[in-house]
């Protein structure tokens, strides 16, 4: 009996720990998080719209790989300008790699042209275990009816090499460009690669 209750105080421990997965085809999970500007999104508030989720470490060489080649500015550049919601997502811990003051991120999105409609801070990492977000980038497209039509890497290949970039294909774009124009994604799930998320 006390190895028992002893087994049932582990796994109620254990709880906040536990990764969530989502699901391609059912709806996302809603949550609300405060951008580096002090203003709250919640994702239900996006209702109606194409919305895309970017999971970021500033400091990962998977993340600087595509925004040192201009290659995320670039895909949110062209999501954002067809009324695309964009929202990059920091579920680092405080003082763990790659999270810094509020100010400090915004002025390093202006210096390399980030185009995201926001950049929000999940410092307990609750959304991003709600998504089971384990890399970053990590990336989820959600069509307007809140369902998740997209899960996994930006692109077809893993690694940090710029020169990589021209090589491979775009999930993201791709999931996008097929989702909007009333098309299935030929490839709705891949895995993602990238560092792990600093929780």
């Amino acid at each position: 009996m006390k190895k028992l209750a002893l087994l049932a105080v582990a796994a109620l421990l254990a709880v906040p720990f536990v990764r969530s997965e989502v699901t391609v085809g059912k709806p996302a999970p809603e949550f609300t998080l405060t951008d580096t500007n002090g203003k709250s999104h919640a994702l239900s508030s996006f209702k109606g719209k194409w919305v895309v989720l970017e999971w970021n470490n500033p400091d990962c060489p998977f993340v600087v790989k595509h925004y040192g080649s201009q290659n995320m500015q670039k895909l949110q550049k062209e999501a954002t300008g067809k009324g695309v919601v964009w929202l990059t997502i920091n579920s680092g811990a405080a003082g763990k790699e790659g999270v810094y003051p509020a100010a400090e991120i915004n002025k390093k999105w202006k210096e390399n042209g980030a185009a995201s409609t926001a950049y929000l801070l999940d410092g307990d990492g609750k959304v991003g275990k709600l998504y089971g977000a384990k890399t970053t980038p990590q990336m989820f497209v959600i069509n307007p009816k809140g369902e998740i039509v997209y899960s996994g890497a930006i692109d077809s290949i893993k690694s940090a090499k710029q020169d990589d970039i021209p090589k491979a294909t775009n999930y993201v774009k791709a999931a996008l460009d097929e989702a909007m124009a009333g098309k299935p994604v030929t490839t709705p799930s891949t895995q993602s690669y990238g560092c792990s998320v600093k929780y």
